[in-house]
């Protein structure tokens, strides 16, 4: 039996390659049908491999013989994800906005720096050797030699064969320009992500860094032959995310997404900041804002959520060996004794993450006398905090681990709704990041998607 079907999104892991089914997409009644997942097959040299085998687990698992579809779209953080780095002026300024726009195109941001770029962050550059690099500094007609020193500096290491977006002093266009395609660089140029004080255009950054991943992940290793398969551009996986959240904003209001994973904690959100905390505010702050935490993960950094906690701690709270547990640990718990210790480092992940992102009102003494200020954006208009990725969307306790993550604000130190505000809503077939790519297809089935995954039953 040959099973005729619309479109398959597949999720190009680093270890794991998901491959997603669904139909309908141009009706009504748009349906998920279906998921296979196989080892992810960079280490072989052909990505093809893993994805053939997981279109195989599907067909197996809808009972067909062959499957036919009309597109093959795909999202890939195999080979490390979209590498970046980020090089602008002054940091809570030129280089937090360009450090944002990366983000917010699922980038995985290696290196940052701020001002005029020293001979080790020139050497950690090479030795880093990104994807893509990002040059930004300076206001519009404001100060101009930071970015042109650092263009002269990137454009001298002999990185022959990686692109640079350049988003900084539009006056420095055409010398940056000409110093990067003297080199032989590929180069870029966009608006800038700080045109004027107080001012983020960060969305002009982000479609161009997108843009660029489509361009050049065929020539990530093992990636070379993907468009042979897959007939839509890629996207980086968080940036997949992203895009969803930003399509959920306006039928959902203010959100957050959640996702804690092996590796990392990420927190994607679409909010719009109160008029009380916009007049204390000190600093511009982007409407999505996608923030990573590289030491929040259950697997890669579980030791590091231990040692947090405290393993002595672990083991009175919980009734457990932390350390035997520890000495064993892997990606997907298998046992009652794995998924409570499991829950309790996700718990502290997401706390962790959320009051990252999220930002506080401190006081401050001037010389008119103590005031309130507000840093870091604000989450406290907050409507829905979504659940996403494995952990949040598996482990047998992941309700009550959202309720504790949508209430931890107890105290009002954060930016954030008090407890009990926020709607809880789980990615139950853990399909976010295939409906953000999906999305640039399909917008209305996207979100169709979207919701019959939130009230799916567990």
């Amino acid at each position: 039996m040959t099973h005729h079907i619309d479109a398959l999104v597949a999720e190009i892991g680093s270890t794991t390659t998901l491959v997603n089914a669904f139909d309908g997409l141009h009706g009504d009644n748009p349906r998920f049908i279906g998921q296979g997942s196989a080892a992810t097959s960079v280490a072989e040299g052909d990505v093809r491999l893993g994805l053939q085998a997981a279109i195989d687990v599907l067909k197996a698992s809808l009972g067909a013989d062959d499957i036919q579809y009309t597109d093959l779209f795909a999202t890939s953080s195999a080979a490390g994800g979209l590498k970046m780095s980020v090089h602008g002026l002054v940091y809570d300024m030129t280089v937090r906005a360009a450090q944002a726009a990366a983000l917010g195109a699922g980038a995985v941001v290696r290196q940052v720096t701020a001002g005029h770029m020293r001979d080790s962050d020139l050497d950690a550059l090479k030795r880093l050797h990104p994807n893509l690099i990002l040059l930004a500094g300076g206001t519009d007609y404001g100060e101009r030699e930071t970015a042109l020193h650092n263009a002269r500096a990137i454009a001298a290491l002999g990185l022959r064969d990686i692109p640079v977006l350049y988003a900084g002093n539009v006056q420095n266009q055409q010398e940056v320009k000409g110093i990067m395609e003297a080199a032989g660089l590929e180069v870029v140029l966009c608006e800038n992500v700080y045109p004027r004080l107080d001012d983020l255009n960060i969305e002009p950054a982000r479609r161009h860094i997108q843009t660029l991943f489509e361009k050049h992940i065929v020539n990530a290793p093992g990636m070379r032959h993907v468009y042979d398969m897959v007939t839509q551009p890629l996207m980086p996986t968080p940036g997949a995310v992203m895009e969803m959240t930003r399509l959920m904003h306006e039928p959902y209001g203010s959100l957050a997404v959640i996702d804690i994973g092996g590796a990392t904690t990420d927190v994607h959100s679409a909010c719009e900041e109160s008029e009380e905390i916009a007049r204390i505010q000190t600093r511009p702050e982007p409407l999505y804002l996608r923030t990573v935490e590289g030491d929040l993960g259950l697997f890669i950094n579980a030791a590091h959520l231990v040692s947090a906690l405290g393993a002595e701690k672990l083991d009175r709270e919980l009734g457990i060996d932390t350390a035997a547990l520890m000495a064993d640990w892997q990606p997907i718990p298998r046992t009652p004794q794995q998924e409570k210790l499991a829950e309790r480092l996700a718990l502290e992940a997401g706390l962790t993450a959320l009051r990252r992102h999220a930002g506080s009102i401190r006081s401050v003494f001037l010389p008119g006398g103590r005031q309130q200020i507000a840093e870091g954006k604000d989450l406290t208009q907050l409507a829905c905090l979504v659940a996403t990725g494995g952990a949040l969307t598996r482990l047998p306790g992941r309700q009550h681990t959202m309720e504790q993550l949508r209430d931890m604000n107890t105290q009002r130190k954060w930016l954030y709704p008090k407890p009990g505000e926020a709607r809880l809503l789980t990615d139950h077939h853990y399909i976010m990041a295939s409906l953000g790519v999906l999305s640039r297809k399909y917008p209305e089935a996207a979100l169709a998607l979207m919701r019959q995954s939130f009230d799916a039953k567990d």
